[in-house]
């Protein structure tokens, strides 16, 4: 009884039936891996009785003894469908893909599935021990016998049948080939005499493949999927698996006191668990209710403010009213004054008169421009509950030893998609789970919609943003019930553009001898060598200076597009932009470039009267960086003074094209922030071009 959890089927919660087991070293009945791969509700459809759903894996666990019961009454039922030892039936999953129910991981089965798992024979053979064991009383009976059938005295491997004597004399005949047949007692478990391998079925499995933990035959080492494996022969490691085992058990032997020990104290814990659990109820009921009371005395004194509201607007309208009526014939006020007309004592009617006449002179006033004494709407009775409703939407456990986690902005990027990461300052008490928020930045909206998402590790990859748009992220941890408080608030900006790929072009113009890139041609490297001081030994005044220029392998004819770059902070002089297609090849032949007119050995004069033109004479639209600096390039609405001109170099520079506006913009691709924007002719197709002097080498943004 105490093995009992032992020999249960994770699925169908019943006693195992032909266990497989899985690549995971987890067993499942054979039944219940074709359920599970081909679905239950399909198998239900074919054919679904009652008694297909005894070991389904959505039927819960019964008693002992009802599983004894049925597995043996299906015991016979299961040897006509096909199990007779090497037998399998056939059976082609719809997906190689197992989730089991031991691990709860999907485990890939490989291209034979169901068909490459070995039975575990000897876990079958404690199920039928245990079995035996359990319903002793229970005979098995003969599968030959005319009804009624005699009960069974042994059981033939070879066929996998039992037999009474009568029938087993008559079934295996002296001197035949049947009768040497291998028979033992009844028994309902046939296994097969030698375990063979699922991928060659008719070898004997005779090594052990330590790499993938399994039986293999000499087929699979000779040319299967184990030829490179190391493996040992079957027996050294069924010796050293069995020495193992033994030592292992005989060690838990030895600790049973230690672990009667831990028993005790789990079962203390079970019992303060559930003590603590009452009083963490009463506690969080006590809170709501304290909650609870506060808002039922505020609902009482707002229902108390209307109600006041409204018998004091009650008691104005009502006596406008009756004003109104007296001011009907022979009503009030009217009637009034009619009586006091018929006074003939002028001093009489005068001392009468004078108050009447006011009060006729302010109901005609009233009259005129009539306005009721009272507003009918309670506008400003209404409640707002739209902060308290969200703060109550966040109302869970909070534990002060649950930290806070903080957004990591150096980690965190946005290119093609944001990269969000976070950590913990700490190392103790991390959270289960994570709960990332964000929402786009937006002036016109009052109310604030944010976009959640359950993440398990401590970053998250979000798509789908909009370009050129802000967005704030906030993240907390959660363990079970218990949330830490949310995070600052991190705002990054989005892309001005999508994010345009490419790879440097090692073909068009590209100088391999100044030039050096890498495999995956996203990083490009100049390095001042013999080549440049054998160009310059010739010169003996002025200045010889070379760029190598380098592009992109893709065009952009038209449309809005962004990529970013880093440039190593070691670099000497590096040119980024944009560079139309009927200008490369000229480009690419004027090898030299001279970095500025005055220094020309045939100008004749050094008065720098052509640094005016010199941009106009440009082939491509570029800015110059170097020296860890940021040169913004000369023109009449750049500033005059040439250090407004220079700015720190940041860490990351991105360039946005705009075809369609005839524009190119520079940015600090960090903070997505333009450092500088000049027009560009974009008639052609455009490439981005970079242009490496001296020591410099460029690196291409990795995509999220």
């Amino acid at each position: 009884k105490g093995i009992e959890r032992e020999l249960i089927c994770p699925a169908c919660k019943e006693l195992f039936t032909h266990p497989l087991i899985l690549p995971c070293q987890h067993n499942v009945c054979h039944k219940c891996v074709k359920e599970i791969l081909l679905g239950f509700d399909d198998l239900v459809a074919d054919g679904g009785s009652g008694s297909s759903n005894q070991s389904s894996p959505r039927i819960r666990k019964s008693s002992s003894m009802d599983r004894i019961d049925r597995s043996s009454r299906s015991a016979s039922q299961r040897r006509s469908f096909g199990w007779r030892g090497r037998r399998r039936n056939s059976l082609t999953p719809r997906s190689t893909l197992f989730h089991c129910p031991g691990c709860q991981r999907d485990i890939d089965l490989g291209e034979r599935g169901i068909n490459g798992l070995f039975r575990n024979l000897t876990l079958e053979t404690i199920v039928e021990r245990y079995r035996q064991a359990a319903r002793a009383a229970i005979a098995i009976m003969c599968d030959f016998c005319k009804p009624p059938p005699q009960e069974s005295t042994k059981s033939c491997m070879d066929c996998s049948a039992s037999y009474c004597n009568e029938c087993f004399k008559i079934h295996h005949p002296w001197g035949t080939v049947k009768a040497q047949h291998e028979y033992i007692g009844p028994t309902t478990n046939f296994r097969p005499k030698v375990l063979v391998c699922p991928e060659h079925e008719m070898e004997r499995v005779n090594m052990y493949c330590e790499i993938c933990r399994r039986p293999v035959c000499h087929l699979c080492k000779l040319g299967g999927r184990h030829a490179n494996h190391r493996v040992t022969t079957m027996n050294t490691a069924y010796k050293t698996l069995k020495e193992k085992l033994s030592t292992d058990i005989e060690y838990l032997i030895s600790k049973e006191s230690q672990v009667k020990t831990h028993i005790a104290q789990v079962n203390l814990l079970l019992k303060e668990t559930e003590c603590n659990s009452e009083r963490a109820k009463e506690e969080a009921s006590q809170s709501f209710e304290k909650l609870s009371h506060v808002l039922e005395e505020k609902k009482t004194a707002a229902l108390r403010a209307i109600e006041t509201s409204k018998n004091l607007r009650l008691e104005k309208l009502q006596m406008q009213v009756e004003e109104y009526q007296g001011l009907l014939e022979n009503n009030g006020l009217v009637g009034y004054a009619r009586e006091v007309l018929k006074e003939t004592d002028p001093s009489c009617f005068v001392q009468t008169a004078k108050q009447l006449h006011y009060r006729i002179q302010k109901a005609t006033e009233s009259l005129k421009s009539f306005k009721p004494a009272a507003e009918t709407t309670f506008e400003a009775f209404v409640v707002d509950i739209a902060k308290q409703e969200e703060i109550l939407g966040d109302l869970s456990f909070h534990s002060s030893g649950l930290e806070i986690p903080e957004i990591n902005e150096e980690r965190s990027r946005m290119y093609n998609k944001a990269l969000i990461s976070w950590e913990c300052p700490g190392k103790t008490d991390s959270a289960d789970i994570y709960v990332l928020e964000y929402h786009k930045l937006n002036r016109e909206e009052e109310s604030v919609t944010w976009q959640k998402i359950e993440v398990c590790g401590k970053s998250k990859v979000i798509a789908d943003l909009d370009d050129d748009s802000s967005y704030a992220f906030r993240v907390r941890g959660h363990k079970g019930s218990i949330c830490s408080p949310w995070s600052r608030e991190v705002i990054l900006r989005t892309p001005p553009a999508p994010v345009f790929s490419f790879l440097f072009d090692d073909k068009c113009g590209y100088n391999n001898e100044h030039l050096q890139l890498n495999p995956s041609r996203t990083s490009v490297e100049s390095r001042a060598g013999f080549p440049l001081l054998l160009g310059s030994e010739r010169l003996q005044v002025g200045c010889y200076t070379t760029l190598d220029y380098i592009i992109g392998d893709t065009g952009i004819v038209n449309g809005k597009h962004f990529w970013a770059f880093h440039v190593e902070a070691y670099s000497y002089l590096v040119k980024v932009g944009v560079v139309p297609s009927n200008k490369i090849q000229k480009l690419f032949h004027n090898a030299s470039d001279i970095t500025s007119p005055r220094y020309e050995q045939d100008s004749g004069h050094d008065s720098g009267s052509e640094d005016a033109s010199f941009d106009s004479s440009q082939l491509c639209t570029l800015v110059t960086l170097g020296m860890k600096k940021f040169f913004i390039p000369t023109t009449p609405a750049a500033p005059k003074d040439p250090a407004s001109r220079i700015l720190p170099l940041p860490s990351c520079l991105g360039i946005c094209l705009d075809c369609d506006r005839g524009r190119v913009g520079f940015y600090d691709a960090g903070r997505m922030k333009c450092l500088y924007e000049c027009e560009v002719d974009c008639s052609g197709i455009m490439y981005p071009a970079f242009a490496l002097m001296g020591g410099a080498a460029v690196h291409l943004e990795e995509a999220v």
